[in-house]
């Protein structure tokens, strides 16, 4: 009887030899892929994203902000997964823009859960080629904007995974004001969803996911409570505007962000390294690309570790 129960106890898997790994992609990659540098849960951790080509990118500038121009269908590059609380983000400051992990007093920043939820209520990202302007007001909010993507809650039922690049349809949007700042909340859905058809507009929301959108509100209002913070408040007394109402915001945006690649406006520390803006100043080749990506590596390793890669290519 003990030998049939060694024989079936789970093995612990072989040490792993030091060194980069590299991990085939799990399937023909139609999209974009990820690869990871450093350790996740760690100040050093990064996610790079790389096209089809298996050429470096950048989420912010280049991947495109439409998927196709007569359609209202855009990408959205997702940050944080559902019910997780690691607060991810595209990195806008930095070359290439991977996404990192918010710090807070030098240590990687988690938000709280919000009874009776567990982490993000949705699968949490930004629209890539869009840029809330700090030094621009808003009409419709008097406030500017925060200096990031423009924000998207992807409500469909697929957990997704950190660095997905996919296909939604807008239905609406929350103006919340953080500190004096717009911070526009997006509400979408992927167009993958087995429900998708169902939704066209923000009432759509109401009718077929009932106190989804009250729960949403009351997320935001609340998420930084646990902090310190006061809560948040939001423009037109909390009420979700329709989706032309966010097909509007997320034009002007673009707008932005196409006038920040041109240099057309002062983007202070935002920075617009791409590799596929024929015509922005700040387009870099491919083997300079590779080499932003290596000193990074290089800054993760700087106590002597192995670094280690990890290869995810996500269809869209």
């Amino acid at each position: 009887m003990r030998a049939l129960l060694r024989l079936l106890r789970p093995r612990r898997p072989a040490a792993r030899p030091p060194g980069p790994a590299l991990r085939a992609p799990r399937r023909a990659m139609a999209g974009y892929g990820t690869e990871e540098r450093g350790r996740p849960g760690e100040p050093g951790y990064r996610l790079f994203f790389k096209d089809a080509a298996g050429q470096y990118v950048s989420p912010f500038h280049d991947i495109p902000l439409k998927v196709d121009s007569t359609e209202n269908l855009f990408n959205m590059v997702v940050e944080v997964p559902r019910w997780t609380n690691a607060k991810m983000e595209i990195a806008t400051e930095e070359p290439l823009n991977p996404i990192k992990q918010d710090l807070k007093d030098g240590k990687p920043r988690f938000v709280a859960n919000i009874f009776p939820h567990k982490g993000y209520i949705w699968n949490y990202g930004a629209l890539p080629q869009t840029w809330e302007d700090p030094h621009r007001k808003e009409k419709s909010t008097d406030c500017c904007g925060d200096n990031d993507p423009i924000d998207v809650c992807e409500i469909g039922s697929k957990v997704l995974s950190r660095g997905e690049v996919i296909r939604v349809k807008i239905l609406g949007i929350l103006a919340l004001i953080d500190q004096s700042e717009t911070d526009w909340k997006l509400i979408a859905i992927n167009v993958n969803d087995p429900e998708a058809s169902k939704f066209h507009d923000i009432d759509d929301v109401k009718k077929y996911k009932p106190g989804y959108l009250e729960a949403t509100l009351n997320w935001f209002r609340f998420y930084k409570v646990p902090e310190g913070k006061p809560e948040n408040r939001f423009a037109f007394n909390g009420e979700f505007k329709d989706k032309a109402f966010a097909l509007g915001v997320i034009k002007s945006t673009h707008e932005c962000w196409r006038a920040l690649l041109m240099k057309k406006c002062d983007g202070g520390a935002i920075n617009c390294t791409n590799v596929q803006l024929c015509d922005s100043p700040f387009r870099c080749t491919q083997e300079e690309a590779r080499s932003l990506v290596e000193s990074v590596s290089s800054s993760v390793n700087k106590d002597g570790e192995e670094d280690e890669q990890m290869w995810h290519f996500l269809d869209k």
